[in-house]
């Protein structure tokens, strides 16, 4: 062996042991860094497992987190959403009048004090609301409705894609254009992005010569970037600011342009919509003012906010409750564990992606456990595997409380969005029962008090029964083990956020 192959070992010896160090001395700031940030204003059991990953993988799984650790949106849309809550908080100044027919439950004023004060929108009376369960009839309807504008039409979706079921849609919008109607358009990023179509989409929207602009977008090379995976999930339209329609159902083909199954059947969604009109339409207004102006910096506020007069002894109550990580606190699960721990008699849950946190989980059970008449709506089966299995890997808690679970039928997925409270109130809107709908995505909720809409919704909640199986505890218990252990697997991804 020569001089140099010793020297070359040599060296080769000490990068190799220089390497080593700088690994493990960068190893050891990580999960020293991680012990201290990781946990900071976060749920125990997500930062549970953002550590964990980051201790199992830890260049990887700290990278990740560098990625994706923040829910805050940019300090300025978060300031612009402030300045839009300031703004109503102040126009709408004694509109909160509701009819009072019979003695509201004493539970409900302070949960109307609780959404005012999160989401600065007032409980307003004298609205009238339609349900539409029928996809095509959801989708008929708005486009008549745009077909009568006159002023101004604003339409917002998650997901928006030209296509054979929505083309009618998209000529009311161009025919609109052509009458000389402000037509203008927003549409998710990432989520409008991922569907076929969407090039053709975009064309479409530039050749009618409508106002279009993607929310929350994921453009580095234009210098636009946020966390990738908060989303805008909010679905609505407005028509001259006197209807408007939202609630679970995006404005795309009902299979989603997916493929056939191995068993040769296509997925379905199942959708609810709503159509207002009355006071509660401004409030919805003020909303896709709020999402433009984020996008666009163009303030519409002062044409969407001002709340009309009310009659308080006509027609429904409602209230706007928006919420997403432009709001410091989380809105939506605020609204839902209040009205889940004021129930007194039932609670109807439907939510096509179930994956509560501790606090809801705890606030249905208490409820079963009470002798309360719990049910939940969910889908036989899923469209996305993860959501799906960690939405299982609860049943047998909730199971065992005392809820009842009915699946709906494959191949069907029940994507409807809505929680009734005794025969009282409910909650219709985008938002999921998850943690990504708590925490990540911008939603819009609406809660509703009147015996018609209430009655409506029972005739939902009872054609869902018809059209599902009821999932025992004798039953689930005998499901594979491995499918138990993917679950529960399942379960701890859904608590990185």
């Amino acid at each position: 062996m020569t001089d140099d192959t010793l020297t070359l070992d040599t060296a080769s010896a000490w990068a190799i042991f220089i390497i080593s160090v700088i690994a493990l001395v960068a190893l050891v700031g990580i999960a020293i860094v991680s012990l201290v940030v990781v946990p900071r204003n976060r749920r125990p059991q997500t930062a549970l497992a953002w550590l964990l990953l980051i201790y199992i993988l830890p260049f990887v799984g700290f990278l990740l987190f560098l990625l994706l650790g923040s829910r805050k949106l940019p300090k300025r849309r978060r300031e612009k959403q402030q300045q839009i809550n300031d703004y109503i908080l102040e126009t709408t100044e004694g509109m909160d009048r509701v009819r009072r027919d019979h003695p509201w439950p004493p539970w409900l004023e302070p949960i109307v004090e609780l959404n005012r004060h999160l989401g600065a929108m007032p409980l307003v009376g004298g609205n009238a609301a339609r349900l539409y369960t029928d996809y095509a009839g959801s989708i008929e309807a708005m486009t008549e409705a745009i077909r009568a504008s006159t002023r101004v039409v604003h339409v917002e979706f998650y997901i928006l894609a030209l296509d054979g079921t929505t083309a009618d849609f998209f000529d009311a919008l161009e025919e609109a254009v052509a009458r000389g109607v402000t037509v203008r358009v927003l549409y998710d990023h990432i989520a409008s992005l991922r569907v076929k179509g969407y090039r053709r989409t975009m064309r479409r929207l530039r050749a009618a010569g409508i106002e279009h602009y993607a929310m929350l977008p994921v453009r580095p090379f234009r210098l636009q970037w946020q966390r990738p995976d908060l989303r805008n999930h909010r679905k609505f339209v407005i028509v001259d600011g006197s209807v408007a329609f939202t609630g679970s159902q995006n404005m795309i083909e009902r299979g989603y342009h997916r493929g056939r199954r191995r068993d040769g059947s296509r997925l379905q969604w199942k959708e609810l919509v709503v159509r207002f009109e009355g006071p509660i339409v401004s409030g919805i207004d003020a909303l896709f003012a709020t999402d433009w102006y984020s996008e666009t910096d163009e303030l519409l506020i002062r044409e969407a906010a001002t709340i009309p007069d009310v009659d308080p002894e006509a027609g429904l109550d409602a209230q706007v409750v928006p919420s997403g990580p432009a709001f410091e606190g989380e809105n939506n699960l605020r609204l839902f564990n209040s009205l889940l721990y004021a129930a007194q008699h039932q609670i109807q849950i439907c939510s096509p992606y179930f994956v509560p946190d501790e606090s809801m989980l705890y606030a249905i059970t208490t409820a079963a456990q009470s002798g309360l008449d719990v049910q939940l709506f969910v889908s036989e089966v899923g469209d996305q595997p993860l959501v799906f299995h960690a939405q299982r890997s609860y049943y047998e808690q909730l199971l065992r409380a005392g809820v009842r679970i009915w699946l709906y039928k494959t191949p069907t997925v029940l994507h409807a969005k809505h929680l009734t409270i005794d025969d009282e109130v409910a909650v219709i809107g985008s938002s999921n029962m998850d943690m990504r709908s708590f925490s990540l995505n911008l939603e819009v909720s609406v809660m509703v008090r009147g015996e018609p809409i209430i009655r409506a919704l029972r005739e939902v909640e009872r054609s869902y029964r018809e059209n599902s199986s009821e999932l025992t505890l004798e039953t689930w218990l005998k499901r594979p083990r491995h499918m138990a252990a993917f679950d529960d697997l399942a379960r701890m991804t859904a608590a990185v956020q």
